[in-house]
């Protein structure tokens, strides 16, 4: 086996894991056999639990643990009905990190915090980062626009440096990065480590269907687009007739399938009606929805799962970040990683060369 080269930051130090690279939590992607192969790579796999029961994840947590001692995390919904269930699930796991997509209240930053769990919320702008960083949050992921999925309108090289001026904890940077080169740009803003969705979704372990992985291969940079019409959010993902015609449906229509998927969600989730009425107020609250944006986000689950597991990319949708554009490739997850640290460990030799007086390394 190749030596990887190890760099160690701040991130690398808090969480345990030899490579300041982190695997997002991917709803239907980022499960037992991602999170696993990119942990026992050395970085920091992630598991999305919004999609999952709460046995689910007990069940998922524990086939991580039977694959890999290595630490990993688990990415929870903060307005989550069970969120405090899951938050206990972690704890009794001994699961390494929570982190979310929602920034998580006080309150339950302190039960985490309390039971030994690190805390990492996602964040797309300085202010919420501060907020979570003043409630004990342990590092910060914040994700410029150029990231998959739901994303912000503030790109990456604009708003890390902005955040790592704000806080003292850790930053993770994500929204664009694929490559030893990103990473060692994510260094020079500040940041302690990268995050990376589309660039894991296209790897070997990956359990997205072949003939999906071969779309997001075909992609070219006029391929991504960003939509408010799947959800009411803005969301990154490729362009396909599915999101052509989302976009050309009147709001009746859009309504109508939005229902559609809600009952078809709340079926497969094992939740009922009052649960997602609870979450869709909190969501509202947080993100400062209409109703209608709220009822639009019981699109995403079903149309998600109809690419990325059914393979049906024509009746679904393929969130993707602007790097699918540049990627070609589907390495294992070892592989992604072993080249991602020698291309650092390369870049930084080629723009800071050893002083030829320099005394030799014992």
């Amino acid at each position: 086996m190749t030596a990887v080269p190890l760099l160690r930051t701040p991130l690398t130090r808090l969480v345990g894991v030899r490579h300041p690279i982190v695997q997002t939590g991917m709803g239907w992607v980022a499960g037992p056999r991602l999170v696993s192969a990119t942990a026992a790579a050395g970085a920091l796999g992630i598991l999305a639990s919004a999609t999952m029961t709460l046995e689910q994840l007990r069940a998922a947590v524990r086939e991580v643990k039977s694959r890999t001692d290595a630490p990993f995390g688990v990415n929870l919904r903060a307005d989550a009905v069970d969120a405090r269930d899951r938050v206990r699930l972690l704890a009794a796991e001994g699961v390494r990190v929570a982190s979310f997509a929602l920034a998580p209240s006080r309150d339950l930053v302190a039960e985490l915090k309390d039971a030994g769990v690190l805390v990492i919320p996602s964040v797309g702008a300085r202010r919420h980062a501060e907020k979570v960083a003043a409630w004990g949050a342990d590092a910060v992921l914040v994700q410029g626009g150029e990231g998959g999925g739901h994303t912000g309108d503030v790109a990456t090289t604009v708003l890390l440096p902005q955040v790592v001026d704000a806080v003292d904890i850790p930053v993770i940077a994500a929204g664009g990065f694929h490559d030893g080169r990103g990473l060692v740009a994510a260094l020079a803003y500040g940041a302690a480590g990268v995050a990376m969705g589309t660039r894991f979704l296209l790897t070997a372990d990956s359990p997205v269907p072949d003939a999906v992985k071969a779309r997001y291969l075909a992609a070219t940079a006029k391929d991504v687009t960003l939509t408010t019409r799947v959800d009411g959010l803005p969301h990154r993902m490729l362009r396909t007739d599915l999101v052509t015609a989302l976009e050309r449906a009147g709001r009746l229509r859009t309504l109508r399938h939005a229902l559609r998927h809600a009952a078809a969600f709340r079926r497969l989730s094992g939740r009922t009606w009052p649960d997602l009425l609870r979450e869709g107020r909190a969501l509202r609250r947080t993100k400062h929805l209409t109703w209608t944006q709220t009822l639009l986000a019981a699109n995403t689950p079903m149309l998600l799962k109809s690419a990325l597991v059914n393979g049906d990319p024509d009746h679904g949708i393929m969130a993707a970040g602007q790097v699918a554009a540049l990627i070609d490739d589907l390495p294992t997850c070892e592989t992604l990683i072993t080249r991602i640290m020698q291309e650092t460990h390369e870049t930084l030799t080629r723009l800071l060369p050893p002083h030829p007086n320099a005394p030799p390394n014992t």
